[in-house]
């Protein structure tokens, strides 16, 4: 059994350690607040948009969408994984780790074998496992949640759309937690570029809706593509973003409880220990009383 002070000593350290997580668990949810009120207002939009401009691929040439509809065999992969910048939130960002090797084995598996296969980095953590893999990691950008801005974001978009249209790429990936609630986050794998029509439940392409294009078709296009790219961009980034709030304070919750049930096993061992140390020293106090009497 360990010694009094040993348990003290242990008593102090959960203590303070108790602390930190309760504290990183009352920033996290400040945090969330903003981060969920951004996305909640943010998808609608992004919704919406990303709609019309599925629609709209379906009614346009693949020459009047500068090039981001053409559909190409899908030999050189781009995925784009976005991941936070700091742990300390619980599977949040293995999770996306985990799907995106999932991926290389199963869906890209002969790209992977040929080396065509490039992972763009969006946080921290996942660029210190893929920068491991030279052959897999192409660039990162770590700075994006410091400043998470709308032209941020569009900068990156901008960058993966000169790449595919200059068929760098074939086809380019989004991998990210999607917020759901604080509990909750789901790993989304969602097709950024090329833009195709939607698919209806017998997948098959939707008709293509009669639109009225005023001015003209060409420029609502050309202003219109861009924008929902870069949109689509940044909704992820914002799901991302309170998903890594969401999981951490979930996480520093969990840590907070699981302290407090270890600081209550602990201070019951130092109760015990305690008390037969008392015991001890009665017995001990005893037995002299009556050696000296006999």
């Amino acid at each position: 059994m360990a010694s009094l002070k040993e348990v003290r000593l242990r008593i102090a350290s959960v203590n303070s350690t108790q602390q930190i997580t309760k504290a990183m668990k009352m920033v996290s949810a400040a945090k969330l607040r903003r981060a969920q009120d951004a996305i909640i207002q943010m998808r609608p939009y992004a919704s919406k948009l990303r709609e019309l401009l599925e629609n709209l691929s379906s009614s346009v040439d693949a020459s009047e969408s500068g090039g981001f509809a053409v559909v190409r065999p899908a030999n050189r992969i781009l995925i784009v994984a976005i991941t936070s910048n700091r742990g300390l939130a619980g599977a949040f960002n293995s999770n996306i780790i985990r799907f995106i090797n999932h991926t290389l084995e199963e869906e890209f598996a002969s790209q992977f074998k040929a080396g065509n296969v490039k992972v763009l980095c969006i946080g921290k953590k996942a660029t210190d496992f893929f920068s491991k893999k030279p052959a897999l990691f192409t660039r990162q950008y770590n700075d994006v949640f410091n400043n998470l801005t709308f032209e941020n974001a569009a900068e990156i978009a901008s960058r993966i759309m000169e790449e595919f249209s200059a068929g760098i790429y074939d086809r380019v990936i989004l991998v990210y937690n999607q917020f759901k609630n604080a509990a909750v986050q789901y790993v989304v794998n969602e097709s950024y570029l090329p833009i195709t029509p939607p698919v209806t439940q017998d997948k098959m392409p939707t008709a293509a809706n009669d639109y009225i294009f005023e001015p003209d078709k060409a420029a609502i296009v050309q202003e219109l593509i861009p924008r929902s790219l870069k949109t689509q961009l940044f909704k992820a980034l914002l799901d991302s973003n309170a998903s890594e709030h969401g999981a951490r304070m979930t996480a520093m919750s969990k840590a907070t409880d699981n302290a407090g049930d270890l600081l209550h096993d602990l201070r019951l061992q130092y109760n015990k220990a305690r008390q037969a140390a008392i015991t001890n020293e009665i017995l001990e106090i005893v037995g002299g009383a009556e050696a000296l009497e006999g």
